[in-house]
């Protein structure tokens, strides 16, 4: 670690000089502490006082000691996690200090240069063409958390490419949803089959961070969370996506495991042999019946007669409605 260790805990380096110094020397005075430091006096005296102030300090002006290190530095980690979360909260809710920044304008707001690492992009078509992009390039990791209610066919027909390629070139995908989603029928087979297909997914019962991080190092958030309508911040800058990172982990931590909820024991396929298993997995990923039957092993009418078994089984008009019902039902 390096001189000053203890700055991502929120001390300052005469703060944290201090405390070092009654962890050497315990229940000694702290009048001139300065002098041992060799620092300003005023600067010694307010590093005491917020240390008190934390509990990082003990005893009176004539026998202080420090705090544990075990007991008082997870406590300072807490807290800090716990700033952080509430300053991305505020990150995410920007469009109040944009507003009232083209406020200061003498006359209409004009166009200027985007902060440093960041870019606003209002237009929709813009926002998508951006998220595609980051997906398609991604070379390690998407971390996601989109409190939809339920996903549209189009927005599935869209992602499932992406996604899909994401994970054939092993990009490890975390995704978050709302509980909610899982209700939709449409929506519960989507998840399923990125599942199936290696995502990672947890479940939290209610969140509104909408974030999408790419790499670790672009994340995308929406200009007015209330109103995804309006757009997009995409920012590249470190700190800010170190603590969307953080939210995202925080919201993590404290879901649950998708496959826990939705593969419960009665969802189970009910003493399908395992020749219809092969063939209702082929069926859901191949479109042609001469593949299918050739890759399961039986001739093309055998593969037929158990496609029509399987859709009188899974009470589907067609085999699309019969593959959606599979996999809400956890059958694949």
């Amino acid at each position: 670690m390096g001189a000053h260790a203890m700055s991502v805990l929120g001390l300052s380096a005469a703060e944290e000089s201090v405390y070092r110094h009654f962890l050497r020397n315990p229940r000694t005075s702290p009048r001139d502490i300065h002098v041992v430091l060799r620092s300003d006096a005023a600067e010694a005296g307010r590093a005491v006082e917020r240390l008190r102030e934390l509990r990082l300090l003990q005893g009176d002006d004539e026998h202080t000691w420090a705090a544990e290190p075990d007991t008082a530095v997870p406590r300072l980690a807490e807290d800090r996690l716990e700033t952080l979360h509430r300053e991305m909260r505020h990150l995410t809710h920007t469009r109040a200090i944009v507003d009232s920044l083209h406020r200061e304008r003498p006359g209409p707001a004009e166009q200027g240069a985007p902060a440093p690492g960041i870019e606003r992009l209002e237009d929709l078509r813009l926002v998508r063409s951006r998220i595609d992009d980051l997906s398609f390039f991604a070379h390690f990791e998407v971390l996601s958390a989109e409190p939809y209610e339920a996903l549209t066919k189009e927005n599935i027909e869209h992602a499932r490419p992406l996604d899909l390629r994401c994970l054939r070139r092993g990009v490890r995908i975390r995704n978050l949803v709302r509980a909610v989603a899982l209700q939709d029928t449409l929506t519960l087979g989507y998840l399923r089959e990125l599942t199936a297909h290696g995502a990672q997914i947890r479940v939290a019962d209610e969140f509104s961070e909408l974030m999408l991080i790419y790499d670790r190092h672009t994340a995308l958030v929406p200009i007015d969370p209330a109103d995804t309508s309006r757009g997009a911040l995409c920012a590249r800058e470190t700190a800010l996506v170190g603590n969307i990172i953080t939210l995202f982990e925080r919201l993590w931590e404290s879901a649950r495991d998708f496959r826990s909820l939705v593969d419960a024991p009665d969802r189970q396929a009910p003493g399908l042999s395992d020749i219809q298993l092969r063939v209702l997995r082929r069926m859901c990923a191949v479109s042609k019946d001469e593949t299918g039957a050739r890759e399961v092993g039986v001739s093309l009418r055998t593969y037929r007669r158990h496609i029509a078994d399987l859709l009188q089984l899974l009470d589907a008009e067609n085999r699309a409605q019969a593959a959606l019902l599979a996999r809400d039902r956890g059958w694949i």
